[in-house]
């Protein structure tokens, strides 16, 4: 097999690492097990140092996702990089599967297992569930999630299929196409990145893949929890970044306008459960975006659009239409 590193990026996880490094240690015997510490402030390190097996690397400031794999990864030599959340259980043999899939497929640059919930282990896992989509709009669903529904799994999405994106709890990707594309953009800090990159991906001509045989146990939210105001900045901030990055012209201008209408009645939603905080967030998620708006413009790259968008709303399909699972969508 290729060399293969399996790269968790730490912040302050102890107790995660001690819960479920020993299953990645357990199925993981032909990797390399980094572990990239994130100027933790807790007593990380110190731990790791007591195990074996495991390599260290110290990042010297909290980077976040995006620019923590970075520095981690041009540390880092391999064929293939699989980073890995660190409240993420592996099971046996969900590495060799998934490398000999992309060895044999070679337009193929990442790929992402089947994501379980760790406390509800028949249901998949909001972040990624069986492989992530794109609406029109911008607006990320999954296999087997919309929204904050999350189906259960009756094996329905047993099948290794082309997706848009694939998750970054769990994301194998081909070193060779990570460096080329330049990495994660480090201006998201976290949430997004990976559809970012999937997307550029896409554009290249590569393909993004679920491979249905392999499968994790996330538990979701170990480092910010989805209903923190700072995690519904990141999502609303990042998500109009890789809208402006990867669409052009009258479309582009087309979905920003949209939007600022859709965002508006998602505040008021956050407004109806008393969450003013996350309204507060929204909008000075806009402002950051609208300050970025001249540095995307000046690193923007053009390249002839090859991702297919969902080309109905899934807004529209999961609050109007009802459509609470995949399969329901048209």
């Amino acid at each position: 097999m290729k060399q293969v590193a399996i790269v968790i990026l730490n912040y302050n996880g102890q107790k995660y690492l001690e819960q479920f490094l020993p299953s990645v240690q357990q199925y993981s015997t032909n990797c390399e097990i980094w572990v990239a510490d994130n100027a933790s402030t807790d007593t990380s390190i110190e731990w790791l140092r007591q195990q074996t097996g495991i390599h260290i690397l110290n990042i010297p400031t909290n980077k976040g996702y995006a620019g923590g794999y970075n520095y981690a990864l041009s540390k880092i030599k391999a064929d293939y990089y699989v980073l890995l959340n660190s409240d993420v259980e592996v099971t046996p043999n969900w590495v060799e599967p998934v490398i000999a899939y992309m060895e044999a497929n070679t337009d193929v640059a990442a790929c992402q297992p089947q994501i379980k919930d760790f406390n509800k282990r028949n249901y998949f896992e909001y972040a990624g569930a069986a492989g992530g989509y794109l609406d029109f709009l911008g607006y990320p669903y999954s296999r087997g999630r919309i929204f904050d529904t999350c189906e259960e799994d009756t094996g329905q999405y047993d099948t290794t299929i082309d997706v848009f994106w694939a998750t970054g709890a769990c994301f194998f990707v081909r070193a060779d196409s990570f460096h080329q594309q330049g990495g994660f953009d480090n201006r998201f800090f976290a949430h997004m990145e990976e559809i970012d990159l999937c997307w550029r991906f896409l554009n290249q001509g590569n393909r993004i893949v679920c491979f249905a045989e392999s499968e994790v146990y996330h538990v979701g939210g170990g480092t910010l929890h989805k209903s923190n105001p700072h995690k519904t900045f990141l999502n609303y901030r990042n998500n109009l970044m890789m809208i402006y990055k990867n669409l052009w012209g009258a479309e582009l201008l087309k979905v920003i306008l949209i939007r600022l209408v859709l965002d508006g009645v998602s505040s008021i939603r956050f407004v109806t459960t008393g969450a003013w905080a996350d309204v507060w967030a929204i909008v000075r998620a806009h402002f950051a975006f609208y300050g970025f708006i001249p540095e995307l413009s000046r690193n923007k790259k053009r390249a002839i659009p090859q991702a297919r968008l969902y080309p109905h709303s899934i807004v529209w399909q999961y609050f109007v239409k009802g459509k609470k699972t995949f399969s329901q969508l048209p």
